[in-house]
């Protein structure tokens, strides 16, 4: 078996009016927001997504799913820290963590070192080690028409010496 496992997550979600805009763990100034059964984070739920896929855990629905209230409006800060709980079950440890937003606005190259700071802080890994990017659609389809917005994230695991 392998010491190192790689895996990737992605995420969607609506964008609309009059709610906060939760991104990389931090609120974001702008008058939309996702929408969505917690906070709504896209980029944390798809590091959370990368873990659980690279540690074989299946899914962010199946240990966090919409149906159950106790998730209703959770912060997803919380999710990832129960998320880095199941993978050290499994005996791994998050090597480093590679992330594209994609959104037309509002422009995140100021939020972005703090939101690696959230992340390295819940993962346990240094910020050197958690690269978030953002990239637009260029106006095309939902994303460049600021409907909804996407992440991705990569994440590599490493498992622990027994």
């Amino acid at each position: 078996m392998t010491s190192l496992r790689i895996g990737f997550g992605i995420d969607f979600h609506k964008l609309a009016e009059g709610r906060p805009f939760w991104l990389g763990g931090i609120k974001i100034p702008y008058h939309k927001g996702a929408v969505g059964h917690s906070d709504a984070d896209v980029l944390l739920h798809a590091v959370c997504d990368a873990m659980l896929g690279a540690a074989c855990l299946g899914d962010i629905g199946v240990h966090f799913p919409d149906t159950n209230m106790e998730y209703q409006g959770i912060d997803s800060k919380i999710l990832l820290q129960k998320t880095v709980e199941l993978i050290r079950k499994e005996h791994y440890s998050v090597v480093n963590i590679d992330s594209t937003v994609c959104l037309e606005s509002p422009k995140i190259r100021p939020y972005i070192d703090e939101m690696r700071k959230v992340i390295s802080d819940i993962t346990g890994i240094k910020v050197n080690e958690v690269s978030i990017k953002a990239t637009t659609t260029e106006k095309m389809g939902f994303v460049g028409r600021e409907e909804g917005l996407v992440a991705y994230a990569t994440v590599l695991l490493q498992k622990d010496d027994d």
